[in-house]
C-alpha cells in the first residue's frame, strides 16, 4: 500500500482545516427557532437525534449569534427539517440582519408558545434539558414534546459551503 500524499504532511489543526474538513461532509438543514419578546431563529446543520427514550436532539449555536440571548433562557425550542425547495428560507435564516419572519415567512405561534414554520419537511417542539458549553458555541440538548413529520419531500443538503439537493 501506498502512502497518499497528503498523509505525509498534515496540515496543524486550525479554524480553518476544521472549516475545510467539514465542507466534505454533507449534512441536513434545520431552521431552529424560539419565543422572545420577538421571535428568533437561525439556521443549524448541526442537528443531531440523540436519544430514542426519552426523545432527545442537540445542535450547536455560537454565542456570538444573534439569536443565542433567547436561546439561553428559551424553556422550549422549534427545530424544522427543510425540505430542498427551501434554500431561500435556509440562507434567510443563515443571513444576518435578515428579517426572517417578515411577511415572506410562513409562520405560526405553535405549541408552548414557539414559532413553527409552515412547509417544511418536518418540525418538532423540544423543551431544553442542557446548554453545553463547546468553545465559541453551546451545544443545546431538548426532549421533544409535540411535532409533525408529515411534510413529505426530499431534505434540503448543505455541502461545500452551499445549500443543495440529494441526487439519486
Amino acid at each position: 500500500m501506498t502512502a497518499s500524499p497528503e498523509l505525509d504532511s498534515p496540515r496543524t489543526a486550525s479554524p480553518d482545516l476544521l472549516r475545510s474538513v467539514f465542507r466534505q461532509h454533507a449534512a441536513g438543514v434545520a431552521v431552529i427557532t424560539a419565543a422572545g419578546e420577538a421571535p428568533v431563529g437561525f439556521t443549524a446543520t448541526s442537528l443531531n437525534s440523540v436519544a430514542a427514550e426519552p426523545p432527545l436532539i442537540s445542535f450547536g449555536v455560537g454565542t456570538s449569534s444573534s439569536s443565542w440571548p433567547v436561546i439561553a433562557r428559551a424553556e422550549h425550542i422549534g427545530v424544522h427539517v427543510l425540505g430542498e425547495d427551501q434554500r431561500e428560507l435556509a440562507a434567510t435564516f443563515a443571513r444576518s440582519g435578515a428579517d426572517r419572519f417578515g411577511p415572506a415567512t410562513d409562520w405560526r405561534s405553535g405549541p408552548e408558545g414557539v414559532p413553527v414554520l409552515g412547509g417544511v419537511l418536518a418540525w418538532l417542539v423540544c423543551r431544553v434539558v442542557a446548554r453545553v458549553p463547546a468553545g465559541d458555541h453551546r451545544i443545546v440538548i431538548a426532549q421533544a414534546v409535540a411535532g409533525d413529520p408529515a411534510g413529505g419531500g426530499r431534505p434540503l443538503v448543505y455541502h461545500q459551503g452551499r445549500f443543495t439537493a440529494l441526487r439519486d
